[in-house]
């Protein structure tokens, strides 16, 4: 067995994992979400609840269970909304010429610059904090990388003879980008992209750590963490939980990053090979 197939294996079950979780909380949880009752830092196991509770009587289990839920709504929503700006964005700079094109490069760096949680930290604070403003800030943030590499990969495509052929031939822009320029960026797009879901969580958890993230009841990750912090000689369960999850889904979704890159980019060595073998 390949080390790439043992990557994505590795890292699609690990993933997955959490993606179940998160599921299951839709349809089913251990415990009420504002639920109280269960007193004070119960530990482990007493009395149907799993992982104890926290400082205000609410079943951590249910806790870490939604924190799922709103790590992979923060990690699709973020991607989607980079993807959506940042292909579209990046084409567009792609095809611009003179101050157009040097306008748009020059403010894509610019905004690279900017650390993404950073850039996502100054959206959330102008916004109310909600679950919906941290993954838009995050969105936006992240759209810059993707438009800068998307610039990057069309305007080499844009430069292949077969393009030139295809202009030659009468296709026009649209034509181009649907017939030529897609189909041979979206492998490393997609590469970005899982990588970018990643960011995308650990961002979520470090603005809900500062404050900034989704507000009560959603138990993110990141808010659990911040809360367990007074009380982790008493009670680690409430802060090892959440980072050990947070890390799963994290590594998780690396490793499926790396396994497509393996698989899906045309420029290393073993898929030449294979391309020569065919």
């Amino acid at each position: 067995m390949s080390r790439r197939v043992v990557t994505l294996a590795v890292g699609t079950i690990l993933t997955a994992s959490i993606a179940a979780i998160a599921l299951v909380s839709l349809v089913w949880l251990p415990h009420p979400i504002d639920d109280t009752s269960g007193g004070r830092l119960v530990p482990p196991g007493t009395d149907g609840y799993l992982f104890g509770t926290d400082t205000l009587g609410r079943d951590l289990t249910t806790q870490f269970m939604i924190g799922a839920r709103v790590a992979m709504l923060t990690g699709i929503g973020a991607v989607a909304i980079a993807a959506a700006i940042g292909i579209v964005v990046g084409i567009v700079a792609a095809f611009a010429q003179g101050w157009l094109d040097d306008t748009l490069a020059a403010l894509l760096d610019i905004l690279i610059a900017f650390p993404t949680l950073l850039l996502a930290m100054l959206i959330v604070a102008a916004q109310p904090a909600t679950l919906w403003t941290a993954i838009l800030a995050i969105g936006l943030a992240q759209s810059a990388i993707i438009a800068r590499l998307t610039r990057i990969l069309v305007r080499r495509i844009l430069a292949s003879d077969y393009v030139t052929a295809a202009r030659t031939s009468g296709t026009g822009p649209l034509g181009i980008v649907v017939g030529h320029v897609l189909p041979n960026i979206w492998t490393t797009l997609a590469v970005s992209l899982a990588l970018q879901f990643g960011l995308a969580v650990l961002a979520e958890a470090s603005l809900s750590y500062l404050g900034l993230g989704a507000p009560p009841p959603n138990a993110s990750w990141g808010r659990l963490l911040q809360e367990a912090q007074q009380t982790v000689l008493v009670a680690p369960m409430g802060a090892i939980v959440p980072g050990v999850l947070l890390i799963v889904l994290v590594i998780g979704v690396n490793l499926i990053a790396d396994g497509l890159r393996d698989a899906l980019d045309p420029t290393l060595p073993g898929a030449r090979r294979k391309e020569v073998a065919r």
